[in-house]
């Protein structure tokens, strides 16, 4: 965050003095960072921003206008620093008075000069005889101040018409510097102008003699009269005469005079109207003015043209100035239309919106601009979001078979979409097929493109409307200066009146925002009357869980941009509540997909065992879960606001379920392959890549095993699954957070153990059924007979040929795993001994020699597998023990202990494996 400017301060103006509308440079220090910075400028307490013109951060140039104090500070006022300060002072003079041949763009009233021309009483002469310097000498303003000169000629004037005329204070302000010798000159013009005013009613006397002498003799016979008749009708008659003469001379004078009048009259009324011409031009121009800046887009200019011209002539009386005026007003009314339209105009930026608004108030535009601006932008930002959602549905219907690359339009945030590409390409490896091929297979579905596009479009149309309500909030859309107080009153009062109207337009915005995306990636969750305005998606096949991972992160960014412009928290609730409902749907597919990839583990089984007995299948089994853990981790992960995935009990016991399921898959899959007949195995799926060096040799170890084999694999398998996979895969479930993690380790564990002693039994069944039925055939070989048979020579051939098909199954087990020998041998021992035993308490009858033979044998195989017996075995050894006769002499025991020695002897090699692990059943 940048550190707040300092605040303006101003150390110079220049000039530091002058009349109204005097143009000043002001300079000093953080006088703003451009135009838009500054918000504020006074002189002597008038706001002078409307004609302020910013140069730089340390220059601004503006017009001085009306003010009530003589002198005061110059303050500035900006956004970046606030108000400033002042170090220097200006000072308002008042104007002077103009002449009536001055130019001016001041209006000077005439009245009186007419007035005083027909006035003949004041003795004041016509307008073409008063001198404009009347010393007819060069004046020179003095820059003596005029306070001073009104406190020392009190009542008095410096005008030379003025009744009140001072010479000294005239001399004083305009020839103060003159020097005596110009003074002298001054005095001989004065003179001369004196003589020629002498000369002139000289001139006027003589040319009416003859009337003054008439006048003359008539009033000098009346007097006469008077004196020698004294009557009245004398008085009479010569009263008459008198007034005759008098009647005659006016009549002459009028005569003489009324054309030389005339002209003089028409010359004045011409040379006034150009004079008014002249002066009043910035009037009679404006209409034609306007209508060019219009054109150019100097909005400021007419502005301010229009709000000085209102100043002068908004409320005169003089008809001409009033029709040119209505011209005036009628051109600022198109622009307001004109400025009105702009405003509505989509798309627009935040400035320049701000700007139409401010001109708007400027000119008093009725209704309120910036309310109207806020309404069309909302519905130009719902207006868009539909018509992106009907784009990509007819692009989607038109091209069912192709999806387009993501474009994000230059969007630089970070997307998994490349690492999910190229991971696909990794797991390929060599594979010949086509670029094009690989190109097409991982394209992005129609709908995360029209997410990525909607978001993005939110994301940058938003922020503009919420900071355009806040700056109609705060009033900033404003100037804030006293001269604008009253609009931003006005604007604070509609925007509280109107909060309500605008937390339902964002509401309404996010809302379409939620149902937009519901219905491209979760349609069932709109309801039934919503489906046809924010659905219309073709839904083929649902969306996998990296692209849901993608969509969720994408809906993230957008949420996080909202957040930051400060907009409340409950405004963007349904957001959080789609992301969690994305992300609860991302876990159910994600699980889904990983069920059906563990389904396809059978088909990549080789059957290559390790040292262990173990195959690939388990590890592939367990990295398969891992990995779709891990691609979830940022779907589980909680971000700030964010509940977690499983905070609801129907999604915990949906995931609990879609764990054991995926777990049974596994086990389902296990048994299907230990259990199909040798015919069916199915390696169809290594065709799919010829470049491999051990197809072929895949092939042939496949085809190689036996069903026993698979068995004696699958058991390995189920050990270790049980032992280490399983342990390990609840781990990492609780690791990730799921819930019921006993649960589904409990429950799988159960069908596993069921699975395996399946397994297993087939195996004993497979094995010690062929070891079993061959007792009893070998025993009563060659007719055989208990009752009668020699004297016994050595174990007989069926034990050997059953020891050895026993040593064969000892062989075949330790090949693929040796922790399940001990297992497996025990159970073949119990079935042979309990064979036997059946066997022997068949017998009815044991003669001495069948007694010692019978024994011979029992012990022989009893010694031969002594590591493997248990309590079950043991039990039908002794049972069958029991059911032959004792011995009853010292010498069959010697001949059984010899013929015993004898055939451990004989056997030393083929019983060496049972020997040899000894070691390993103790351990195990």
């Amino acid at each position: 965050m940048s550190r707040a400017r300092q605040p303006p301060l101003v150390t110079g103006i220049s000039p530091n003095e002058g009349i109204a509308w005097t143009k000043v440079t002001i300079r000093g220090e953080n006088l703003g960072t451009g135009p838009a910075d500054l918000i504020g400028l006074t002189i002597c307490g008038h706001n002078c921003l409307l004609t302020a013109e910013w140069m730089s951060a340390s220059k601004i140039v503006c017009r001085v206008g009306q003010a009530k104090n003589d002198k005061g500070d110059i303050i500035v006022t900006t956004k970046s620093g606030g108000k400033g300060t002042s170090t220097v002072s200006f000072k308002l003079l008042k104007p002077e008075k103009i002449g009536i041949l001055d130019q001016s763009a001041v209006w000077v009233d005439e009245m009186n000069y007419y007035d005083m021309r027909t006035d003949r009483n004041k003795g004041i002469p016509p307008l073409s005889l008063r001198p404009a310097n009347p010393l007819g000498i060069e004046i020179d303003k003095s820059r003596f101040p005029q306070k001073d000169l009104e406190a020392l000629f009190p009542g008095m004037s410096a005008d030379f018409t003025s009744e009140n005329f001072s010479a000294a204070w005239y001399l004083i302000e305009n020839h103060s510097t003159t020097s005596f010798d110009q003074l002298k000159m001054a005095v001989v013009n004065l003179k001369k102008q004196a003589n020629k005013k002498n000369e002139g009613s000289l001139a006027y006397v003589k040319g009416g003699l003859s009337t003054f002498f008439e006048a003359q003799d008539a009033l000098s016979a009346i007097h006469q009269k008077l004196e020698a008749d004294g009557t009245e009708k004398v008085e009479g008659s010569m009263t008459q005469k008198l007034e005759n003469v008098l009647n005659r001379a006016s009549n002459t004078a009028d005569t003489l005079f009324q054309e030389v009048l005339g002209r003089k009259d028409k010359a004045d009324s011409t040379r006034n109207a150009l004079n008014v011409l002249q002066r009043f031009k910035f009037l009679f121009n404006l209409p034609l003015n306007i209508e060019r800046n219009i054109q150019k887009g100097d909005y400021d200019v007419v502005i301010n043209d229009y709000e000085k011209a209102k100043s002068l002539f908004g409320k005169t009386e003089v008809q001409v100035f009033k029709k040119y005026y209505a011209e005036v007003e009628t051109r600022i009314e198109a622009l307001r239309e004109l400025l009105l339209d702009k405003l509505l105009e989509t798309p627009s930026t935040l400035h320049d919106q701000k700007r139409y608004i401010r001109y708007l108030s400027d000119l008093h535009a009725p209704g309120d601009p910036a309310w109207q601006c806020i309404g069309a932008q909302h519905q130009w930002i719902l207006q868009l979001m539909h018509n992106c959602k009907e784009s990509y549905v007819k692009e989607q219907k038109g091209k069912d078979m192709f999806f387009p690359m993501l474009d994000l339009d230059g969007d630089v945030r970070p997307s998994p979409i490349g690492h999910l590409s190229q991971t696909a390409s990794l797991k390929r490896g060599s594979s010949f097929q086509s670029g094009r091929e690989d190109a097409w297979r991982y394209k992005a579905p129609q709908q995360v493109i029209f997410v990525e596009k909607l978001t993005k479009l939110v994301v940058s149309q938003l922020p503009n409307f919420w900071k355009l309500w806040i700056s109609y909030v705060n009033g900033s859309l404003f100037s804030e200066t006293a001269e604008k107080s009253g609009q931003m009153e006005r604007s604070k009062k509609n925007a509280r009146q109107r909060q309500n109207d605008f937390k339902k337009m964002i509401q309404e915005v996010m809302h379409s925002l939620v149902k937009l995306i519901r219905g491209a990636l979760l349609p069932f969750s709109l309801r039934e009357g919503e489906s046809r305005q924010y659905g219309g998606w073709e839904m083929k096949a649902e969306l996998s869980g990296q692209w849901l991972t993608h969509v969720i992160q994408t809906v993230r960014l957008s949420s996080e941009s909202l957040t930051a412009l400060e907009i409340p928290n409950d405004m963007l609730q349904i957001i959080q509540d789609l992301i969690l409902d994305l992300r609860v749907r991302c876990v159910i597919v994600t699980l889904q997909h990983t069920a059906e990839d563990i389904k396809r583990l059978a088909e990549k089984e080789d059957w290559v065992v390790d040292n262990e007995g173990l195959t690939s299948l388990p590890s592939q089994f367990e990295q398969c879960i891992v990995y779709s853990l891990q691609s979830l981790k940022t779907v589980l992960d909680c971000k700030p606001g964010e509940a977690s995935v499983f905070q609801q009990q129907k999604t915990q016991e949906d995931v609990c379920q879609l764990s054991i399921g995926i777990m049974q898959v596994f086990i389902d899959c296990l048994e299907q392959l230990s259990t199909k007949p040798d015919g069916d195995i199915d390696t169809a799926h290594l065709s799919v890549d010829v470049s491999s060096p051990d197809l072929f040799g895949s092939i042939h170890e496949d085809s190689s095993l036996s069903s026993e084999q698979r068995l004696l694999i699958a058991l390995s398998n189920c050990r270790y699954l049980e032992r280490h996979t399983f342990l390990n895969i609840a781990e990492h479930f609780e690791k990730h957070g799921f819930q019921g993690v006993e649960k589904i380790t409990q429950v799988s564990m159960e069908s596993l153990k069921e699975l395996d002693q399946r397994l297993f039994e087939m195996y004993i069944e497979a094995k010690a059924d062929p070891i079993v039925g061959s007792l009893e055939p070998g025993i009563y070989a060659g007719y055989f007979d208990w009752k009668d048979c020699l004297v016994p020579a050595g174990v007989r051939n069926y034990l050997k040929e059953a020891l050895v098909n026993i040593i064969a199954v000892h062989a075949e087990v330790f090949t693929i795993s040796k922790d399940l020998v001990p297992r497996v041998m025990s159970r073949i021992v119990e079935a042979v001994s309990e064979e036997l035993s059946r066997l022997m308490q068949c017998v009815s009858f044991f003669s001495k020699n069948g007694a010692l033979q019978a024994r011979l044998e029992i012990y022989a195989l009893r010694d031969a597998v002594a590591i493997y017996l248990t309590p079950e075995s043991n039990s039908s050894f002794k049972q069958a023990l029991e059911a032959l006769p004792q011995l009853s002499s010292g010498t069959d025991k010697k001949l059984l202990e010899e013929l015993l020695n004898k055939f451990k002897s004989s056997m030393h090699l083929q019983l060496t494996c049972f020997q040899a692990s000894s070691t390993a059943m103790m351990k195990t």
